[in-house]
């Protein structure tokens, strides 16, 4: 079993003045194991396939990874954003399966 080692992403929605809630991210590193490496490539109408991880990585979760594993997005495997698709707690270990690049929100709210 490979290790893992990166950085997570999460997005919160917070309330920067009454009325207006903007999306502000945090990421987070952590450790642990990688359960399953796979890809594949999805045909697109565009010019290039689209690639999909079917990757699980088992984290050593920390208190903050437990209360907030409903807002991480995106891990960084392999010198790329990924999509979290699933996130399952399995105390004291969260299991991530990723899937499709990431493509979101990389800015942080200003505030």
């Amino acid at each position: 079993m490979a290790k893992f080692s990166g950085e997570i992403g999460y997005f919160m929605s917070v309330e920067k003045e009454p009325g207006l809630w903007v999306e502000d991210y945090i990421e987070k590193h952590y450790y642990g194991d990688l359960m399953r490496n796979s890809n594949s490539f999805q045909s697109s109408s565009s010019v290039n396939d689209n690639i999909s991880l079917n990757n699980s990585i088992s984290i050593v979760a920390d208190p903050y990874a437990n209360e907030n594993f409903q807002h991480m997005r995106y891990v960084k495997f392999m010198g790329a954003k990924w999509k979290i698709t699933n996130a399952e707690v399995q105390y004291p270990r969260i299991i991530l399966t990723v899937g499709g690049v990431y493509n979101g929100n990389e800015t942080k709210s200003s505030g």
